[in-house]
């Protein structure tokens, strides 16, 4: 009898897997005919195929498949932006990144955990709380946009690079909250530090070992032994460095996004890559990434509950709104104004103010606070999806008229 259960749960999810492929087929034809990225479209899909819809699919939020898919989903879109990345861009602007996103999420909490106080009502530590949850952007997100919408160089990478290193302080500052409003006497700012530091500096060394070596088995003179094998090289070594660096207790996205950069950069560590070869990893990549954007984005938007949205719909949206209004901007124009050596001009720090999409790692803390019956956790979960609905419905959707707008975009190959 069980293993007959087994059977018809295996088919069933095979049949929502297949599902989710063919929306996402559909979904990127229409995003290409659209030019809206695609991310958008995968998220309205799911709201629709969700349980409030045709209820197609139903991967609950706290089940180990959605874990999975949503582990694996961002580490892979991750490692994809590390490499899309260029050492001599990231020497320009690294202390921007360094800072925006560090002190830049301290600002971002603090400044949405003001207004949820005064526009929800909530006691000043819940209201920190979401701040804080609400706080990092979304690597998953962002990463995807910048592959469809060409914008200069360093704007681009400044910004995904933000989003794949703040995951880990937005984090950290969420739990310390989190310590504080459930009263627990051994928090302390020092060991959060530490903790921060070692979650930084393990995740970093991580990615950058794993990375050198798998450049090397790809693609030296001598040792590339599995130049043929370099797909699968990608697969097992982003595995390898999410739980390699988790299981330090390190930021494991991290950890494969300076993977990613590691192996996209392997010309600069004295590694040389036929054209045909690079042609077919890249590919290989991109196919990957898309379906791990479709797997990702429609799951989410299957998992909208807007029963529990409704309660909060516009004191959420007013405080949505300043974070992307208020928050943002603050935080982006008193950390690169600290970076005199990157020289920012006013239309590049206006595009970053508009681009803080918030998706997978901030549902994924929300998700964590519920289980953990957090105080105010049900209240957090619903802003956190209208944040995400917000700012993927209205930001990634203006993204690339923005930036033409500001004269931010390269110009399309001929």
């Amino acid at each position: 009898m069980e293993s007959a259960l087994s059977i018809e749960h295996a088919k069933h999810a095979l049949m929502v897997f297949g599902l989710i492929l063919m929306l996402g087929t559909v979904s990127g034809l229409l995003s290409r005919a659209t030019k809206i990225p695609d991310v958008v479209i995968f998220l309205l899909a799911g709201m629709a195929v969700g349980p409030t819809g045709f209820d197609w699919v139903d991967i609950p939020a706290n089940s180990e498949l959605n874990q999975l898919i949503l582990i694996f989903g961002s580490s892979y879109i991750l490692f994809d932006g590390g490499a899309s990345l260029r050492f001599k861009v990231m020497k320009e602007v690294w202390i921007t990144v360094a800072v925006i996103s560090t002190v830049g999420i301290l600002v971002t909490a603090a400044i949405t955990g003001w207004a949820a106080r005064h526009i929800l009502g909530v006691p000043l530590i819940v209201a920190l709380l979401l701040g804080a949850t609400l706080a990092s952007t979304d690597p998953a997100t962002l990463v995807p946009i910048f592959k469809q919408v060409r914008i200069k160089d360093r704007v681009a990478q400044t910004i995904m690079s933000e989003s794949a290193f703040n995951d880990a302080m937005g984090a950290i500052v969420t739990f310390a909250v989190l310590a504080v409003a459930m009263g627990q006497a051994d928090f302390s700012v020092g060991s959060s530090l530490l903790h921060l530091g070692w979650q930084t500096g393990v995740g970093i060394a991580a990615g950058a070992v794993l990375g050198f070596v798998g450049a090397a088995v790809i693609a030296h003179e001598k040792y590339g032994f599995l130049a043929d094998y370099s797909r699968l090289v990608t697969l097992m070594a982003v595995i390898a460095a999410y739980i390699g660096a988790d299981g330090l207790q390190a930021s494991g996205f991290m950890a494969v996004f300076v993977f990613g950069m590691m192996l996209g950069n392997m010309e600069s560590l004295g590694f040389v890559v036929g054209e045909r070869e690079q042609e077919e990893m890249e590919d290989f990549i991109s196919t990957t990434g898309l379906i791990m954007r479709m797997f990702i984005f429609v799951m989410l938007g299957s998992q909208v509950d807007f029963a529990l949205m409704g309660k909060y719909a516009i004191g959420g949206a007013l405080v949505v709104t300043v974070l992307m209004l208020v928050a943002r901007p603050v935080t982006v124009f008193a950390c690169t104004l600290v970076d005199r050596r990157a020289r920012w001009s006013f239309r590049e720090m206006l595009f970053m103010c508009w681009t803080r999409e918030t998706g997978v790692i901030p549902a994924a803390l929300a998700g964590m606070l519920v289980g953990m019956k957090a105080p105010g956790a049900e209240m957090i979960a619903s802003v956190t999806f209208i944040a995400i609905l917000m700012t993927i419905l209205i930001q990634a959707t203006t993204t690339k008229w923005l930036a033409g707008r500001l004269g931010l975009l390269h110009a399309d190959p001929a």
